[in-house]
């Protein structure tokens, strides 16, 4: 065998090392920034549960089946449900994938003319993509009452317009969206005010309107199922990785009793 042909041989060994450090390396950089993700992300929950508590009583409710939801048999999905007084329904849900961390915080209103509010935040690796959104989840936008809670909305979202942007595709219910913000950052102190400053606003336009009465109510509650059978019908981007994994039927299930609570209010 000539000499070449053994150094050769003799370097793969070391190679093969090298390349194990390499993957061994990263993937130990993604477990501890997924476990560092997961801390902001959490700290960030907690400030906004926090928040809301300030304005409102918020009751732990069970989530019962849906409280832990697995996907493709990899992702686990964390649930939870509250109930805020004079307000409606909380849903909260945590997912850690390991490159990315992701929260969504839902409050669906069923006792004022409030639009509902949904915020999506991911945590990839150093990067923050936010996700806030206001949906017109009422009978009639037109109202004063109405209007004068999108100023305070629209308000809050000026406060973040130096963030950047983030594109996102048209979607069938693009024309509920009266205010909206898709934002990416690195700053994880701005993030969390964006989160907070968002439910903070919120619960002061809550708190300035009065409840619905029984009929207005009644319409309130229609008009949210209508969104959540559309949604499952005609699906989005969570939507249908949902209804993919779990079918259409106990997607709707999920939605109905936990995620929006439609159910849970027409009791």
């Amino acid at each position: 065998m000539a000499k070449s042909e053994k150094v050769k041989k003799r370097k793969w060994p070391w190679v093969l090392l090298a390349i194990l450090v390499i993957i061994g390396g990263f993937v130990g950089f993604l477990c501890a920034k997924a476990s560092s993700n997961m801390k902001i992300m959490n700290s960030t929950i907690d400030a906004g549960l926090a928040k809301i508590s300030e304005y409102a009583e918020v009751t732990p409710a069970d989530a019962g089946e849906y409280s832990e939801i697995k996907i493709y048999g990899l992702m686990k999905f964390d649930v939870d449900r509250y109930d805020v007084k004079d307000l409606g329904n909380l849903s909260v849900m945590k997912v850690n994938m390991g490159f990315m961390q992701m929260a969504s915080f839902i409050i669906t209103p069923y006792e004022k003319n409030m639009p509902m509010l949904s915020m999506d935040f991911m945590y990839i690796v150093n990067n923050r993509k936010a996700y806030v959104e206001f949906y017109d989840l009422v009978k009639d936008t037109s109202t004063d009452e109405y209007q004068d809670v999108l100023l305070n909305l629209k308000g809050y979202k000026v406060r973040y317009s130096d963030l950047e942007d983030i594109e996102t595709e048209p979607a069938w219910y693009d024309d509920l969206l009266s205010v909206a913000l898709h934002k990416v950052s690195k700053d994880d102190n701005k993030v969390n005010d964006m989160f907070v400053d968002a439910v903070e606003k919120y619960m002061q336009a809550a708190e300035m309107i009065p409840l619905l009465s029984e009929e207005e109510r009644a319409e309130k509650l229609a008009v949210t199922q209508k969104y959540c059978d559309d949604l499952v019908a005609q699906g989005g981007v969570s939507t249908d990785v949902f209804k993919k994994e779990l079918g259409e039927a106990t997607t709707s299930d999920f939605f109905n009793k936990v995620l929006f609570g439609p159910e849970q209010y027409s009791k």
